[in-house]
Order: C-alpha cells, then structure tokens, then sequence
C-alpha cells in the first residue's frame, strides 16, 4: 500500500475514534488547512481544530473512501453525522478532502463542502434562508475561530 494513503487511513480511522492527538500526528508542523467554516489555519491551530472537535463531539459516525494517493498529493471522500453543538440538531456532512505531503506528513489539506446544505442541517431556517449568503458564512468562521481560541487556550 502506498505510504500516503495509509497515512489518510491513520487519520479517518483516528477520526473515527475521536482521537483528535492522533490525528494531528498525521500533520507536519507546517500544515495549511482550509475549509469553508476555518478557511486559514496554520500549524498547531490545524491540529487544534481537530482536537476540539473529538472532545466535543455528540452522537458521532464518520465513513471514509475513495482514498488515492501518491507521493505528492491525495485525496479523499468522507461523510461525519452528528449533532451541531450549537443547536443540537443533526448534520450529514458530505466532504472531499484534497492533501498534499511532506517529510511523510499531511502538509496541506483542503475539506471541500457545500456551505448552505451543511447551514440549512445546523441551523435550520436561518440556515435555509441565510446560509447562501457571505453575511451567515462570516459570522460562523468568527464563532468558529473564537471556540477554536478558547479551546487552544485552555489547553495549555
């Protein structure tokens, strides 16, 4: 098996199980993460991020596959249900994920969904009636940034 590919393994699998630290071995020190709810993270905020999402997870499943990859970059499709912390209702995330490695590490990684579907699961009817619009999608990355904050915070 190419080493790349069990290294998205290593971390879905680790996803899978909560096991946020695991996760963020998979990551060099210099990762790049994006996605449309923390569209610029760097470094230890990256392995943070997936860190606070383990510990706070509720009713928690993820699926993986379509993993490819070679020695440069890869890519993967996953699926996570669960219930939004904020309103407790229950999300079916569809993501495709796209990586690129270094030094035997995830260097940069890109989650790629559809914002307004994920919006219209978490938040409901603002969701479906605001969740097209930059107004929504910005106030969720500055919840999302400050949680991330007080989260890395705490942990030290």
């Amino acid at each position: 098996m190419q080493q790349n590919v069990k290294l998205i393994e290593t971390f879905y699998s680790s996803f899978q199980k909560l096991d946020g630290e695991s996760m963020a071995e998979c990551y060099h020190p210099e990762i790049e993460f994006s996605d449309p709810v923390f569209p610029d993270l760097k470094g230890d905020e990256a392995a943070a991020m997936w860190k606070m999402l383990c510990s706070q997870a509720k009713d928690f499943s993820l699926t993986f596959d379509k993993v490819e990859a070679d020695d440069l970059s890869g890519k993967a499709h996953w699926e996570a249900v669960y219930n939004f912390s904020a309103t407790g209702r229950k999300v079916h995330n569809i993501i495709n994920a796209e990586f690129q490695f270094k030094d035997g590490k995830i260097i940069r990684h890109k989650d790629n969904f559809d914002f307004w579907k994920w919006s219209k699961m978490a938040l409901g009817p603002t969701g479906f009636l605001l969740g097209w619009t930059p107004l929504l999608k910005n106030k969720i990355r500055q919840q999302a940034a400050k949680n991330l904050e007080k989260f890395i915070r705490r942990s030290k």
